[in-house]
């Protein structure tokens, strides 16, 4: 009998979503969930989950008090909100949630910190466990060095923003839980880079820099999980499949599980293991030189930064006015 690819996906992958749409969790059943800065902005706009954006307004309006103004509330409901969302994202998922830091803290080791800390102190407030909580940090240095601060306390992080190998070994060194590998975004440098408008799956740079990366892993027994993100088509994905975990957007979940066909493991403990790789050591001169020689994963770390900034000021903003209008 037929079957479709989601399905044979799952049998060799964790399937997680990408996502901040309850209704869309709720439809696939992945077992772990991630969040980001534009994915919680654009859930916080669908009228399904006004709710969540007003009860969260009034929790900080009440914690703050009267005299609070609004751009104080808004502050801190922000930094609720992603804590509400993935609340409500436990009550369905049997694993894990991804929660953003502030990735204006991307710099910033001892600001990520406390601003892990403090997430964690939310969820455990809300009777939540800290496993069942990923802390999500740009994969800059200064991120990795405080993601491993935090895995000593039993924090678990997900570094995110990853381009590049440096990236990858200086995480596992550092005793990571997980890594979010981008695969799409990898694939639009490249086309804009080289002017090409598309790329086979089994060459697709982004497909190329997870495997390279899952492979390392796996020859050298690092425990930290790859987990594929940012897929722009589902041959991506379907090259990765046996990847510890891949993070999906709604869309493509549909279309996997529409589509009936033989989906092959691309990615296998046991031929990574025979596998000759070179093992690199990254100290922060290291990582900083492989950082400058590798153009992609600069660029792309800097405007992917950049970009969850600007999600994060457009939230405000969004949760300020809502909050006047909820005042008025």
């Amino acid at each position: 009998m037929a079957r479709n690819l989601l399905e044979q996906l799952r049998e060799m992958t964790v399937v997680v979503a990408d996502t901040g749409d309850i209704q869309a969790i709720e439809t696939f059943k992945p077992r772990d969930a991630t969040t980001n800065p534009s994915l919680i902005t654009a859930a916080a706009q669908m009228p399904q989950y006004q709710g969540i954006v007003d009860d969260t307004l009034k929790g900080a309006r009440a914690t703050l008090g009267a005299s609070a103004s609004a751009a104080e509330v808004a502050s801190l409901a922000f930094d609720r909100l992603a804590v509400s969302f993935g609340l409500k994202i436990l009550e369905i998922i049997e694993g894990r949630v991804s929660t953003e830091v502030d990735a204006r803290l991307s710099y910033d080791t001892e600001g990520t910190i406390a601003k892990g800390r403090d997430l964690i102190k939310q969820y455990e407030a809300a009777g939540v466990s800290k496993e069942r909580v990923l802390i999500k940090i740009a994969a800059t240095w200064e991120g990795i060095q405080a993601a491993a601060v935090l895995e000593k306390e039993g924090i678990h992080t997900n570094l995110t923003l990853l381009f590049g190998l440096h990236q990858a070994i200086a995480c596992a060194e550092n005793g990571i839980t997980l890594i979010s590998p981008f695969v799409g975004r990898i694939l639009d440098w490249y086309k804009k880079d080289t002017g090409r408008d598309s790329y086979p799956s089994n060459e697709d740079p982004g497909v190329l820099s997870v495997t390279e990366v899952y492979n390392y892993y796996k020859k050298f027994g690092y425990k930290t999980e790859v987990m594929g993100a940012s897929f722009r088509n589902i041959g991506e994905i379907t090259e990765l499949a046996g990847c510890d975990l891949l993070t999906i957007a709604p869309s493509l979940l549909a279309e996997l599980q529409s589509v009936e066909g033989d989906l092959p493991r691309k990615l296998d403990p046991a031929k990574a293991a025979g596998s000759s790789i070179e093992k690199i050591s990254v100290d922060k001169a290291t990582f900083d030189r492989m950082h400058e020689e590798n153009r992609m994963a600069k660029e792309k770390l800097a405007e992917g930064i950049d970009g969850f900034a600007k999600a994060l000021e457009t939230l405000e903003k969004l949760l300020a006015d809502r909050l006047a209008a909820l005042e008025a």
